[in-house]
């Protein structure tokens, strides 16, 4: 099995013959090339993963052919020289070469170099193929991007659980989309006509806990009759009160919820989705959650899961959020190089999808001052975005992101939107014309 196309330029006929042999029978195709010029042939006419060349070569050297290649294709280039020093690595990398290598070199080493080069490019190709498809992604693809088997596998069961009435569970480490799975199921199943109350377990104070959500005689409407007819999202579920969860469990029980002070209980229609990052089972242990409360609410359960699993998703994902906060900030999309790519591939991703959505804004801003790259944005190296220099520029630029950002987040519901913002609906059409806000254009960058 051939595991990618490798083009080797050298001089040197011995080097040649000795790099062909070592990554002909690690399993590559091999094509070679003794100078620059006919190397560029070979990059015009073939398919090539990966190129190693030397860099002291007569005529068009090394560091020349590196510059003259990347006009033509993306293929990682990995320099090596007997005679190389640290300013001519450090010239090679910013240059966008992959990688540098000093002779003599370790073979294993340059196998394992060829071998991640190889990945890369086969992945940015892939790229390139799912970029094609972001305009024509049905509405539950554009909530949960990707073609990674666990992915497919979630969209899946979110069109099957969907239509059924038993409570889910879904779990996921933090920033992996437990609430937009949450928004997906209700959509599908009761309808965005329905209401769906979100409830962070977390921020409620234990001792209001009880009257915020199931009401009270002063403030009748808790959080679960606002959500009678439609869904309750437990986000942080491990944070609900010991003392409370008895109380939940009646209601899902009786459907009956009964207010803080009330004589007499009040009927409650509603589906419950809840939302944990770490595992039930482990809260039960602790004593910090009821064993039957959490059977109830996990009768079915989707588990999301990490980013850094997810393969080349994390490309296709990123692209999605440069077009989308590219529309946003008003800016062209930027274009991401081999060093971009390889920074994507390699960090951890510890924050997840909500982790790439900051990376992707800080990136999109620092294309407007001329450009940065993946690695200082996810450093959070790049400063802010340049300031307008006068007050009423300052003060548009703002209402344009927050009322962009707003349309996107209600998906084109205006009157949404403006209640997300606090504003009437009129008066959101109006800062829409004013300020050239391009509604179809957010829209169609999701």
């Amino acid at each position: 099995m051939n595991k990618g196309d490798v083009l080797v330029v050298d001089d040197d006929r011995e080097m040649r013959v000795s790099l062909s042999h070592l990554l002909g029978k690690a399993g590559y195709g091999v094509t070679c090339a003794g100078e620059g010029n006919e190397a560029l042939k070979l990059l015009r006419e073939g398919t090539v993963d990966v190129v190693l060349s030397d860099v002291q070569m007569p005529g068009m050297d090394g560091l020349e052919f590196q510059r003259k290649a990347a006009e033509l294709s993306s293929v990682p280039i990995v320099l090596f020289s007997a005679h190389g020093d640290i300013p001519m690595a450090v010239e090679a990398i910013q240059n966008g070469a992959y990688n540098f290598l000093e002779k003599p070199f370790d073979p294993r080493r340059l196998l394992t170099l060829v071998g991640n080069a190889t990945r890369l490019k086969r992945l940015m190709d892939s790229t390139s193929r799912l970029e094609k498809r972001l305009s024509s992604l049905t509405d539950l693809e554009q909530i949960l991007i990707g073609d990674s088997p666990g992915i497919v596998a979630i969209r899946q069961k979110i069109h099957d659980f969907a239509e059924s009435p038993a409570n889910v569970l879904v779990t996921g480490g933090t920033g992996t989309g437990k609430e937009l799975v949450a928004r997906a199921l209700h959509d599908l199943g009761k309808g965005p006509g329905a209401p769906f109350v979100a409830v962070n377990c977390a921020v409620i104070p234990p001792d209001r806990f009880e009257e915020t959500v199931f009401g009270s005689t002063d403030r009748p409407s808790g959080f679960m009759q606002r959500a009678n007819g439609g869904t309750l999202f437990l986000d942080e579920l491990t944070s609900m009160p010991v003392e409370t969860q008895s109380k939940f469990l009646r209601v899902i029980e009786t459907k009956l919820c009964e207010p803080l002070g009330a004589d007499t209980p009040v009927e409650v229609d509603v589906r419950i989705i809840s939302a944990a990052s770490e595992d039930p089972q482990a809260a039960v242990a602790e004593g910090r959650m009821r064993q039957d409360l959490v059977f109830r609410l996990n009768t079915l359960v989707i588990d999301l899961p990490s980013l850094v699993d997810r393969g080349e998703d994390t490309l296709l994902v990123f692209r999605h959020y440069l077009q989308r906060l590219s529309s946003v900030y008003d800016v062209p999309v930027p274009e991401l190089s081999n060093s971009d790519y390889k920074a994507l591939l390699s960090h951890d991703w510890p924050g997840n999808v909500r982790e790439l959505q900051s990376v992707a804004e800080r990136f999109v801003l620092a294309s407007k001052r001329g450009g940065s790259s993946v690695q200082r944005a996810i450093q959070g190296e790049d400063d802010g975005p340049s300031v307008p220099q006068t007050l009423r520029e300052a003060v548009a630029a703002f209402e344009r992101q927050i009322i962009s950002q707003a349309i996107m987040a209600q998906e084109g519901r205006m009157d949404d939107a403006a209640a997300q913002l606090g504003i009437g609906r009129r008066t959101l059409n109006e800062k829409i014309v004013k300020l050239g806000i391009d509604k179809s254009g957010l829209l169609a960058a999701e």
